[in-house]
């Protein structure tokens, strides 16, 4: 295995992460771009947008914990990329701490962290199980349901309006909005329903405050002002909703498939967290994001990364490097997840206790619930950024049947 140094051109051959048949086996792909590349792969997010993936486990720790040579500010950058382009939305720049560095991160980012850590962790799990509740009961006589779209999105959706005191109206536009941004079809009209619906949330909270998050930062002493606080809250959805989704449908699929760890939960042997943690190493639903963009050109190992061009934090190559001896997943937290350094995830104990507690019902609800279809006939959304199913179809015995 080789790979290239910084006296070697730059290889012509890009890895497509935007093809149904990289969201079909991502590990095989993954498997081949080590073979071929190393720890750092070139590839096309979308046609004509180049970047590089990073797929080596320390490489990708070293890089997210050094924002002074990869800031997370793609300024530069999205100069050169049209408007239309379908992922800009998910990677220009927003005046947030997702997107800022240095003073401005800062700022950004101790409004979130104090909005966020106020949450009452006893009442969040009060509301997800009154949630989780009201939702399966829409479709427990049925004996049927698409646990993505009938379940784990309703729970995401829900759960995170009524924390961000957002109204269902206006909590459904940011959702399909955030949908188009997260699939890049129509992605530029997602960006203007996002906008639009955001900024509506924060005019009533302006108005008319209450005990939930856009409240508080609107109260923050760093002094959010309208355009700042609808982008603090566009990222706030974008992490909530999406991939907690995916994780939560991502882990009710490990357990309903893998029958040695089926057996394990129901026999007390290991717990839903640990088979939180086991998706998280093997299946994140963010599979690869945590972008920065180098403003002058970086050597890595011997690689070198070009300046103003996205590197590509691969959190599923990464957990998954065979560098890491294959240490046992469940229970084990050191994957990138959430990621790690300055840009980690503020929310990572508010989105265990949502999943836990939603797959924690659903399994105590529906104990004898199956999967639909056969495993190979799941569909894997196609995207550069996203692991995530466009269904998860089960049957269960209705309280008539059963």
């Amino acid at each position: 295995m080789t790979s290239p140094t910084t006296t070697e051109a730059a290889p012509e051959r890009r890895v497509a992460l935007y093809e149904a048949e990289f969201a079909a086996d991502p590990h095989a792909a993954y498997a081949r771009m080590r073979a071929e590349f190393g720890p750092f792969v070139p590839v096309d997010l979308v046609p004509g947008v180049p970047a590089t993936l990073v797929i080596g486990y320390a490489q990708a720790r070293r890089i997210l914990n050094d924002p002074l040579r990869f800031p997370a500010d793609p300024r530069v950058w999205e100069q050169s990329v049209p408007d239309t382009c379908p992922v800009r939305p998910m990677m220009e720049y927003r005046p947030n701490a997702l997107r800022s560095t240095g003073p401005a991160h800062t700022r950004y980012r101790s409004a979130n962290t104090a909005a966020i850590d106020a949450v009452d962790q006893h009442g969040l799990r009060t509301l997800v199980e009154r949630v989780a509740d009201a939702t399966i009961a829409e479709f427990r006589a049925a004996g049927e349901a698409d646990l993505l779209t009938q379940y784990a999105w309703p729970i995401a959706f829900r759960v995170l309006s009524a924390l961000l005191g957002c109204p269902d109206e206006t909590g459904r536009r940011i959702a399909d909005g955030m949908a188009k941004i997260f699939e890049g079809v129509d992605a530029a009209s997602g960006n203007e329903i996002l906008a639009g619906a955001v900024a509506d949330l924060v005019g009533l909270r302006r108005r008319r405050p209450g005990d939930d998050i856009t409240s508080r930062l609107i109260a923050h002493d760093a002094g959010l002002d309208d355009e700042e606080m609808a982008h603090q809250l566009v990222t706030l959805y974008g992490a909530g909703i999406e991939p907690l989704t995916n994780l939560i449908a991502n882990t009710v699929l490990k357990i309903l498939v893998d029958d040695q760890f089926s057996g394990d939960l129901h026999a007390g042997g290991s717990s839903v967290r640990e088979a939180l943690d086991t998706v998280l190493y093997l299946d994140p639903p963010m599979a690869n994001y945590c972008i920065s963009y180098p403003p002058h050109p970086v050597d890595v190992d011997g690689f070198l990364l070009p300046a103003h061009e996205p590197v590509v934090i691969s959190m599923t190559g990464c957990n998954n490097d065979p560098a890491l001896g294959g240490r046992r997943t469940a229970g084990n937290r050191a994957h990138l997840s959430w990621s790690t350094g300055p840009h980690a995830c503020p929310a990572r104990p508010h989105a265990y206790l949502i999943a836990e507690t939603a797959i924690t019902h659903l399994l105590d609800a529906l104990p004898e619930m199956d999967l639909a279809v056969a495993p190979d006939e799941l569909i894997r959304r196609p995207g550069p950024f996203h692991r995530a199913l466009t269904a998860l179809p089960v049957s269960f015995p209705t309280a008539a049947s059963a």
